[in-house]
């Protein structure tokens, strides 16, 4: 019998345009954005599928994917003689001059990556979220059911249904009975009236099951023709979805603190938030976990420099994650995360904040509370993130304050 794994086959949705990540996606897609100093966020969904095994995997891209499909090309390379893959594949207009008009169509559109492998069951995730997960442990509760398709929900609380894609089970608390979209009235689970389900956009399908709903969809005009809209709701209400209870899920080497730890980083603030998580002495979500690594590429760099012990003029950083090239030249750097090639000149601070690669922050500068992304130079003296409506009148600013430079944005002074 063949190994459970390579009867599946895994297909990751990264097409996503990520308009609310603007101006981090400028000029790259959502899945593309670095994050946690030397990651992209596409790295999270790949590591998973990885560490369970599951080692042939197809990655739909659209939007400006040039960054996505070469940091995949470059980073993701499986033995070939195994018969292991990780494949971009960016929009082909296979059937027609059109982009995929939704995730349904995107699946539907490349039916014919399904077809050339005929597995038995389609791992279906997303690309742009943070969290570890061993997708096996989902993947057996599918088999064992007999379900057509079982989708991943985390618990949340009941307050907070209408910010969510809501699942409610039968008293069974397996089945779905209802797949809704941010209700105002969602009932809580017969386990504890208190939470709901919450969809994470992650999905196991029976692959013949899969390919009629799709192809039934495409015929449907009327259709958004979305996984979660169109998709699931025909296999409710034909009886054949269950619930994945995230809870139950227990990734090797995690901690009680990140245990069952999940972050959609859909906003500025969001993505911001998820990076303050990283950096505690005891974080929320640890990276330093060898039993699950996230996996990544970047290029060949020297070890981290700090540099100068005189006085006030001290290299140092407090709290933060450094990653390899950073040269801290006489600043400080605390509860932030600096990306590679990263330097602070003398006197600089940097506080809560996020650097992406090869920004340079001047003399006696100082930044707060900011995203700043790459090859941004921050001059000598500057201040970023003291006056929130002075910055405003320049960059981005969120809702919660956060000030966000895009790449290669020049600063004046």
């Amino acid at each position: 019998m063949l190994p459970m794994t390579t009867r599946v086959l895994a297909i990751v949705l990264a097409g996503g345009e990520g308009k609310r990540l603007m101006p981090l996606t400028a000029d790259r897609a959502k899945p593309a954005v670095p994050f946690g100093g030397i990651y992209r966020l596409i790295d999270f969904v790949l590591s998973n599928l990885a560490n369970g095994g599951y080692l042939r995997m197809v990655v739909l891209t659209q939007y400006k994917s040039h960054s996505l499909d070469r940091h995949v090309s470059r980073t993701w390379r499986m033995s070939t003689m195994l018969g292991n893959y990780v494949t971009p594949v960016p929009a082909q207009q296979r059937l027609g001059p059109r982009w995929f008009s939704g995730s349904a169509d995107a699946l539907f559109q490349n039916l014919n990556l399904i077809y050339d492998e005929m597995p038995e069951h389609c791992i279906v995730f997303g690309a742009d979220h943070i969290y570890r997960m061993d997708p096996g442990q989902m993947v057996r509760q599918h088999m064992d059911s007999g379900a057509d398709v079982t989708v991943a929900a985390i618990r949340q609380p009941l307050e907070l249904a209408d910010q969510f894609g809501v699942i409610e089970t039968d008293p069974s608390g397996r089945r779905i009975s209802a797949f809704r979209e941010k209700p105002t009235d969602a009932v809580g689970l017969p386990d504890a009236p208190d939470q709901v389900y919450a969809s994470m956009g992650n999905y196991v399908f029976r692959t013949q099951a899969m390919i009629d709903a799709l192809r039934e969809d495409a015929l449907d005009p009327s259709s958004k023709h979305d996984l979660g809209g169109n998709i699931i709701p025909m296999f409710v209400k034909a009886g054949s979805a269950e619930v994945y209870d995230f809870a139950d899920n227990d990734v090797p080497g995690s901690s009680e603190r990140d245990r069952g730890y999940w972050r959609d980083v859909g906003t500025l603030d969001a993505y911001y938030e998820a990076h303050m998580d990283l950096v505690s002495a005891h974080p929320v979500f640890n990276l330093y976990n060898s039993r699950w690594p996230i996996y990544t590429g970047h290029d060949p760099l020297p070890p981290a420099k700090f540099v100068h012990n005189d006085g006030d003029r001290v290299g140092r950083a407090l709290d933060s994650l450094v990653s390899p090239g950073v040269i801290i030249s006489g600043g400080t750097a605390c509860r932030s995360i600096l990306s590679p090639g990263v330097v602070l000149h003398s006197h600089s601070q940097v506080e809560d904040s996020v650097l992406m690669g090869n920004v340079k922050i001047g003399r006696g500068a100082v930044v707060r509370r900011a995203i700043i992304d790459k090859n941004v130079v921050i001059p000598d003296g500057a201040r970023i993130g003291l006056d929130v409506e002075y910055d405003r009148s320049r960059f981005a600013v969120t809702r919660e304050g956060i000030v966000v430079i895009g790449k290669n944005e020049v600063v004046e002074h």
